[in-house]
């Protein structure tokens, strides 16, 4: 499959990384010819100096004969202007990075007239992602599979909880509910758990279940259900309006602190029911005074990854009960969750995954199975995908135990016509099934690439 990507800022690069590790043909635009240098001498990719709105350029990068353009530049004009051409060109799809609210309220147009295959908002996907978070705050990370009826999240095994020490077996045997451990993280090792698997303090667990299972699960380690009801957001951006939006749609009280007094006045009109202040976030005295211990969440959306770090570590001395922070580079992601702020957002991943997810179903478009969702866990050492039984072949009617399957691929959970079972041994696959997989293996293009 050749991709031509335009732009290589945080996305694209993180999109270039991740595609051409699984062997993509890519070819890399950017006007930056000193980042373009950085990029080869990393990635096994094919460079093209100059502006992606250029016929010129996208010539020499080949986007007649692209597979799929991905626009990725500085701004949401350039990106959609560039896949107009592309397409005009002859690339067979374009994916557009459009961030501007105004834009994004009518994408519906905009891909029509653009013949956009896709559009993706980096803010309102990380947005999204801290939303499920805050709604259930128990967790750290939650990602949704079969339009939200499955739930795969992230918790860390505490060391007072009851069940370490117990083995998966005996903790299915004795609660009878319907979850499935599909990965767990201890200390740098990661792993695909079986029955025998012996939990541990300290261990992130990634649990894939219904919604009311999970409540379930966690009323039985004799966690209350701790709703959100107040959050302090710090930073106005756009992905603050998205989640501010989304919370009070929910019910949750939200204030807002911002530095720019004219961002203020523009998030008053767009958020009424919002209380936004003109201020620091940075400022502690500022914080305190704004009912920051009286918060049931803070999350942290400057946009600097060194302010939220900051801020999160002093919301936790100060007794916050939910942290969020915005930290889009990877390695001081890692080192926050070292320092006990477990839950991390970043746009640049939250879009890439969106990407990912069409590139690989785009990819796989003929095949048995499509993919219909991915999702990379654990700094990408964990990858769940989705996929949908579209005919009859090897997989299907079988039972599960005497399917040949790799070492480190698991089927965490079946949908079929509305209901979520997860799977033992008996359980088999029919056409029209949703089945979601989680691997520490490479990326799989094709369910039936699980096979040994």
């Amino acid at each position: 499959m050749k991709i031509v990507i335009i732009g290589d800022g945080k996305v694209g690069h993180k999109l270039t990384s991740q595609l051409s590790e699984e062997g993509y043909d890519i070819t890399l635009i950017d006007q930056n010819a000193g980042k373009l240098q950085d990029a080869l001498n990393q990635l096994d990719i094919f460079c093209i100096p100059g502006n992606g709105v250029d016929i010129e350029v996208q010539r020499q990068a080949d986007v007649p004969h692209a597979d799929l353009v991905i626009a990725c530049a500085s701004t949401d004009e350039l990106n959609m202007l560039s896949c107009l051409i592309a397409k005009r060109l002859g690339a067979k799809h374009t994916i557009a990075r459009v961030r501007n609210p105004l834009y994004y309220r009518q994408i519906g147009i905009l891909k029509e007239d653009l013949h956009l295959s896709m559009a993706v908002n980096p803010e309102l996907a990380a947005a999204n992602e801290a939303a499920r978070v805050l709604l259930f705050p128990e967790t750290s990370k939650v990602e949704t599979f079969m339009k939200g009826r499955v739930e795969l999240v992230e918790y860390k095994l505490t060391e007072d909880s009851f069940i370490t020490g117990m083995t998966l077996a005996d903790f299915y045997r004795k609660y009878q509910i319907k979850i499935l451990v599909c990965a767990v993280k201890r200390g740098d090792e990661v792993y695909i758990p079986d029955g025998s698997f012996v939990l541990q303090p300290g261990d992130k667990m990634h649990i894939a279940a219904g919604h009311q299972d999970l409540e379930s699960f966690f009323k039985s380690l004799g966690k209350k259900n701790r709703k959100v009801k107040k959050v302090l957001i710090c930073g106005g951006g756009h992905m603050c309006y998205y989640l501010a939006a989304q919370l009070m749609q929910a019910g949750i009280q939200v204030r807002i602190i911002e530095k720019k007094e004219e961002r203020c006045e523009e998030l008053c009109e767009l958020l009424p029911r919002a209380t936004v202040i003109h201020g620091d976030a940075t400022d502690q005295e500022l914080l305190i005074e704004e009912g920051l211990e009286e918060c049931n969440a803070l999350v942290a959306l400057t946009g600097m990854d060194e302010e939220n770090i900051i801020l999160s570590l002093f919301a936790k001395t100060r007794g916050v009960p939910k942290i969020i922070a915005k930290v889009n580079e990877d390695s001081r992601a890692q080192m926050v969750e070292d320092m006990g702020i477990d839950s991390i957002i970043s746009a640049k991943s939250a879009t890439a995954d969106e990407i990912m997810s069409y590139v690989i179903a785009r990819n796989n478009s003929y095949a048995s199975a499509n993919v219909e969702a991915m999702y990379q866990l654990l700094n990408g050492r964990v990858k769940a995908m989705e996929f949908i039984i579209k005919k009859e072949c090897e997989i299907t009617g079988v039972a599960l135990k005497e399917l040949p399957t790799k070492k480190n691929y698991l089927i965490a959970c079946i949908g079929r016509k509305r209901k979520i079972i997860i799977p033992n041994g008996n359980d088999h696959l029919e056409v029209g099934d949703s089945v979601v997989v989680v691997t520490t293996n490479q990326m799989i293009n094709q369910f039936s690439d699980i096979l040994a």
